[in-house]
C-alpha cells in the first residue's frame, strides 16, 4: 500500500518547490501537484534524494495521497488564481480538511475564504510566510490564522520547518480567518520603513559626509556588531560593497534609482487609513518608493531651486556618522512602534486576540525584519502586556531620549543640505505629536465648525458644541 502523505504542496514555483523540500527535509511525506506536470517531474528528479515526495498528476490524484485529516498548501499568486485552486479542490475534500493559503493575499480575501470555506465543513488557513525562497527552503517566519482546532494538525508541522531562535519556533498560530495574513501585510509595511530609513541614512553618509559606498559599507558591517544587527543591515552592507563586474563601478551607482513594490506596503498603508492608525512611517516609506518611480516628474523638476550638497568637515563630520547611527535607531523603533499599534488595531477591529509579544518572537528568525531589537520588543511586551506604545517602554525610552541631540541634528543637516529623508523626518514628527501637551487639531476643528458645522468639544465642560460663527456675538450652543 502506498504510503499516505503527511501534507501536500500544490503550486511549484520556486516558493512553492522550496517549501515542498523544507518539508521533506524535515521529515514529512509531501504529497506534490502543479498544473504543469513538468514541474512536479524536475522538482523529484532534482531533489528526490533530500525526503519522501508523492508526485501526482492530477487533483483527485493529489487529495487521495494525503493522509487524513487532509492538510494541503496552496502556492500560487494571490487573488483569482488563489480562489480558482480553492474551487478546484474544496469539492474534492471532506470535513475538517484542511487548506493553507502561504501566499500574499489580502488579509480581507482570506477572511471571505474562510468563511465561505467553514459553511462547507473546510478549514481555511491563510498562512503569512516571509524570507523569501531562501527562508522557504531553510526556515521562514510562519504566521498562521485560521481556527484554534486547525493549528492542532497543521501546527507541528509549521513549526518544524520555520526557523528557530534560542529553541523556540519562528511559527506561531496568530489568530482566527485573515490574522495571520493581516500581521503578514504589518510585517511588509515595517520592512518598507526599515529599508527606506536605512536607505536614507546611507545618502546622507555619502551627501553630508563624502564617503563612498564602500566605506558605507564598512559602516553598517560595524553598525551590524551592535543594536542595529539584523538581517537588512547586514545585505545592505553586502550591496554597498559590492562593485559591478561589467563597468568596474560601485554596484549601487548602476542601478536605476526608481524602487519598485509587489503591493503589500500600499495595503498596509490603506488598512491604517481605515483604522484611523497614523503609521507615518509605513506611508512615507511607500510614497518614497511611488515617487522614485515619477521619472519624467523628477527630470521635469531637477533644476528647481535648492542648496547643494557640501559635505560636512571638522568636529560635525567626525560626530555625524554616530549621529546618523542614533537617529536610525531611533527613528527604526518608532516604525515598529507604529506597525505594533496597527497589529492591535486590526485585532480590535475584527475580533483578534493577538498576543504582540508573541508576533515579535517568531519574527526574530527567517523574516525579512528578523532583528537583534525584536527581543527586546518580545520582552517589552512581555512586562507589560497592556504597552500602549514601545515608545513609553523602559529600554526603549531611555534610548530614543539619549538619541534625541543626535535625530534632530541629523534632520537640520539633512534641510540644510537639501538631502530628502521623508522616513526621519515623518519618525521625529510623530514622536514630537505625542510628546506635545496640546496639538494645532484644536484650530482644524474649530476651522471644521466653522465651514461646515461639524461641532466641537471643550476641555472645561462636556458635550458636543457648535459655534453660530455668522451671527453677532457668535454663540456657542450644545449641538
Amino acid at each position: 500500500m502506498t504510503k499516505k502523505a503527511d501534507i501536500g504542496v500544490t503550486g511549484l514555483a520556486v516558493m512553492g518547490r522550496n517549501l515542498a523540500r523544507n518539508l521533506a527535509r524535515r521529515g514529512h511525506t509531501v504529497a506534490l501537484h502543479n498544473r504543469s506536470e513538468t514541474r512536479t517531474r524536475e522538482l523529484v528528479e532534482q531533489f528526490g534524494d533530500e525526503g519522501d515526495f508523492v508526485p501526482t498528476s492530477s487533483a483527485r490524484e493529489f487529495v487521495d495521497a494525503l493522509e487524513r485529516p487532509r492538510k494541503l498548501v496552496v502556492m500560487v499568486k494571490a487573488g483569482d488564481p488563489t480562489d480558482a485552486v480553492i474551487e478546484e479542490f474544496a469539492p474534492l475534500l471532506d470535513e475538517g480538511d484542511v487548506i493553507v493559503d502561504a501566499g500574499n493575499a489580502h488579509f480581507a480575501d482570506t477572511r471571505r475564504r474562510e468563511a465561505a470555506l467553514r459553511e462547507r465543513g473546510l478549514h481555511f488557513v491563510g498562512t503569512g510566510v516571509s524570507g523569501g525562497e531562501e527562508g522557504a527552503l531553510h526556515g521562514p517566519s510562519i504566521m498562521p490564522g485560521g481556527s484554534a482546532e486547525s493549528y492542532e494538525s497543521l501546527g507541528p508541522l509549521l513549526e518544524s520547518i520555520s526557523a528557530h531562535v534560542d529553541g523556540e519556533p519562528c511559527a506561531a498560530h496568530i489568530g482566527p480567518d485573515g490574522a495571520g495574513h493581516f500581521v503578514k501585510m504589518v510585517h511588509n509595511g515595517i520592512e518598507y520603513s526599515d529599508m527606506q530609513l536605512i536607505a536614507e541614512s546611507f545618502d546622507l553618509l555619502r551627501g553630508a559626509l563624502g564617503y563612498e559606498p564602500a566605506q558605507i559599507a564598512d559602516v553598517f558591517r560595524t553598525w551590524n556588531t551592535g543594536r542595529l544587527e539584523s538581517y537588512l543591515i547586514e545585505i545592505t552592507a553586502e550591496v554597498l560593497g559590492h562593485t559591478d563586474a561589467a563597468t568596474g563601478k560601485p554596484f549601487v551607482d548602476v542601478v536605476a534609482d526608481q524602487a519598485e513594490q509587489k503591493g503589500t506596503g500600499r495595503w498596509t498603508v490603506q488598512i491604517g487609513l481605515d483604522l484611523g492608525e497614523p503609521i507615518t512611517g509605513i506611508a512615507e516609506a511607500t510614497f518614497a518608493r511611488s515617487l522614485s518611480g515619477h521619472a519624467d516628474l523628477r527630470s521635469a523638476a531637477r533644476g528647481l531651486a535648492g542648496p547643494t550638497r557640501a559635505p560636512l568637515s571638522g568636529s560635525d563630520a567626525e560626530r555625524f556618522a554616530d549621529d546618523v547611527e542614533q537617529a536610525l535607531y531611533a527613528s527604526k523603533v518608532v516604525a515598529y512602534a507604529q506597525g505594533f499599534n496597527q497589529i492591535l488595531a486590526g485585532g480590535a477591529e475584527y475580533g483578534w486576540d493577538i498576543d504582540l509579544g508573541r508576533v515579535a518572537s517568531i519574527w526574530r528568525g527567517g523574516c525579512i525584519i528578523r532583528a537583534r531589537f525584536l527581543d527586546d520588543i518580545r520582552a517589552a511586551y512581555a512586562a507589560e502586556p497592556g504597552l500602549p506604545t514601545l515608545l513609553t517602554s523602559g529600554g526603549f525610552r531611555k534610548a530614543v531620549e539619549d538619541a534625541q541631540d543626535s535625530w534632530r541634528s541629523v534632520v537640520q543637516t539633512a534641510v540644510r543640505l537639501g538631502i530628502p529623508t521623508p522616513g526621519f523626518s515623518t519618525a521625529l514628527a510623530y514622536y514630537d505629536a505625542l510628546r506635545a501637551e496640546r496639538l494645532p487639531a484644536a484650530l482644524v476643528q474649530g476651522q471644521r465648525d466653522f465651514f461646515g458645522a461639524h461641532t466641537y468639544r471643550r476641555v472645561d465642560s462636556g458635550g458636543v458644541f457648535h459655534t453660530e460663527w455668522a451671527a453677532d456675538g457668535r454663540p456657542e450652543h450644545p449641538a
